[in-house]
């Protein structure tokens, strides 16, 4: 059996989780791009590979950097997702926003919910490596929040969120399909609100992250190489 599947959005994230590992012989750790789509594609090929080289993954997290909602999370924070969020998954409507399961299709064409529980074993073991961290949803969009409309909208709609990332969602659902536990792990570098990138504090957050990797402890007995690679 091989160990841990760590996805990240760029190779920055992934290096900072790296140099992180206690043992980096039990998890692979692969940046698959930014959003939903492709880190949806690339987890579920890079599980698929490995379930057809006979040496499947033990489980997924989705890690890297976020915004954090302000009175929630600090820049700086770490944050661990007991739900991922399809945020902006749905329609408009004159009375707001309606998540997808609202829109009246059945409930088997949805192919997943737009909320997905983190596995429960996965966040308890993160939860007691992590004490320090925030717990609670964490929301998954295709464009990043940058108003204070919209954001006053997220918080409207997701009173207990504590971030926002583009990949964490997809990322469950491939873990979900293939019937594997995930959990979500991020580190914020900005307050959500209105965009300013240049106070965006990047070199905090990898910090973070480089700290909270340690907690990715080995889940597996064999090296996790991610097969076709």
């Amino acid at each position: 059996m091989t160990g841990l599947l760590v996805v990240t959005a760029v190779p920055a994230e992934a290096e900072a989780v790296r140099q992180g590992l206690a043992d980096p012989t039990t998890v692979t750790v692969v940046p698959v791009g930014v959003g939903p789509a492709v880190a949806g594609a690339a987890t579920a090929r890079l599980l698929a590979l490995a379930e057809a080289a006979g040496r499947p993954y033990q489980g997924v997290v989705s890690a890297g950097v976020a915004g954090g909602f302000p009175g929630r999370v600090p820049v700086g924070g770490t944050v661990l997702g007991d739900h991922s969020v399809a945020a902006d998954l749905g329609a408009e409507s004159p009375e707001g926003f309606l998540p997808v399961e609202e829109l009246g299709m059945p409930a088997e064409l949805l192919g997943a919910p737009s909320v997905l529980a983190a596995d429960p074993t996965l966040l308890t073991r993160l939860r007691q490596r992590l004490p320090g961290a925030t717990v609670g949803p964490v929301l998954t969009v295709s464009t990043v929040t940058g108003t204070v409309t919209s954001t006053a909208a997220l918080v409207a709609r997701h009173p207990t969120a504590v971030a926002e990332a583009m990949e964490g969602y997809a990322v469950a659902v491939a873990a979900d399909q293939a019937r594997l536990p995930f959990v979500e792990l991020r580190t914020i570098s900005n307050p959500i609100g209105p965009r300013d990138r240049a106070a965006w504090q990047l070199g905090t957050a990898l910090t973070a992250l480089t700290a909270a990797a340690a907690a990715l402890g080995p889940t597996g007995d064999q090296a996790a190489t991610p097969p076709g690679c």
